[in-house]
């Protein structure tokens, strides 16, 4: 049984098409489909079928590629044995992770990890909350956020929640609630609303707060960088949600909490159980947590 043909089955499990494994892997998509030949061949059975215009896995299509996954981690315990006969973590652990919650963790990870072997690669991505899982693909951690304790599709990887961190609303200064100790979604009901791209995670707060209030926020603008959006409430454009640690004081801007809605995110940590056996992957992982606690505790 030949380990690259179980990570092949794998990567079209996770990756969906032929030509997202052979981009992800520096492949062309027809050496790719030789390469499912070939593990149909060494199996003797038939791994995938026609989907449309494409191919899926069939039935032992797919029980070999959820068996790749226990086949990894066993690897990666492996791994983590010669790293821990060795004495000590080494590598490069690569991660992509949210701008506004790398902001407040990776400082703490970086000095954490000062005088080990091991390095960090870091890649700052903005994405829907469904798509933090697919980016575990390519990295060994993925950092995302989500309004509950576990992202949507992140069901085959292992999540370890970071912090939690309340969201607020900005007003502008001169705005009739902004002398208000904190706000209910009766408040805010109507108001003008800079809002997230539909997907994204702060935009479930915002529906919370219409269907509370029983009236619709008027949606002006939908931004997905907090500065961005800083600017525009301090401008007067509109109200909006920002994260709590990462929103500077900025002249014309009033963060007020929200009673009445829950409205606090979890920052996770996502990866691939075999990327997580890496010894040098746990030290990093074990350093964001120390991160995300120190930001819980001090701001």
């Amino acid at each position: 049984m030949d380990v690259r043909h179980l990570e092949l089955l794998r990567e079209l499990a996770d990756r969906g098409t032929v030509t997202a494994v052979a981009e992800a892997t520096f492949r062309s998509p027809s050496a790719v489909s030789q390469q499912l030949r070939s593990a149909e061949r060494a199996f003797g059975t038939a791994l995938v079928e026609p989907d449309g215009r494409g191919l899926r896995l069939t039935a032992a299509g797919r029980l070999l590629a959820e068996g790749a996954v226990g086949v990894a981690t066993e690897l990666g315990r492996l791994q983590r044995g010669l790293d821990d006969l060795r004495g000590h973590p080494s590598g490069v652990v690569r991660i992509a992770g949210l701008p506004s919650a790398v902001e407040f963790l990776v400082p703490g990870l970086v000095s954490r990890l000062a005088g080990t072997d091991v390095e960090v690669e870091l890649t700052d991505e903005d994405v829907a909350e469904a798509d933090f899982a697919s980016r575990a693909a390519d990295h060994d951690l993925v950092i995302g956020h989500s309004l509950a304790d576990v992202p949507a599709g992140s069901d085959r990887l292992l999540t370890r929640v970071l912090a939690h961190e309340p969201l607020d609303v900005a007003l502008p200064a001169s705005h009739r609630l902004a002398g208000l100790p904190a706000l209910t979604a009766a408040d805010l009901a109507g108001e003008r609303w800079i809002g997230v791209p539909l997907g994204f995670p702060f935009d479930t707060v915002r529906i919370a707060i219409e269907n509370r209030a029983g009236v619709a926020l008027q949606i002006v603008q939908r931004i997905r960088d907090n500065r961005v959006v800083e600017a525009l409430v301090a401008a007067g454009v509109a109200c909006a949600l920002l994260p709590r640690f990462t929103t500077r004081p900025r002249a014309g801007v009033v963060l007020v909490p929200l009673t009445d809605v829950r409205s606090v995110r979890s920052i996770v940590a996502l990866g691939r159980p075999d990327r997580l056996e890496r010894a040098a992957v746990r030290l990093a992982l074990g350093a964001l947590v120390e991160s995300g606690r120190d930001a819980e505790t001090t701001r």
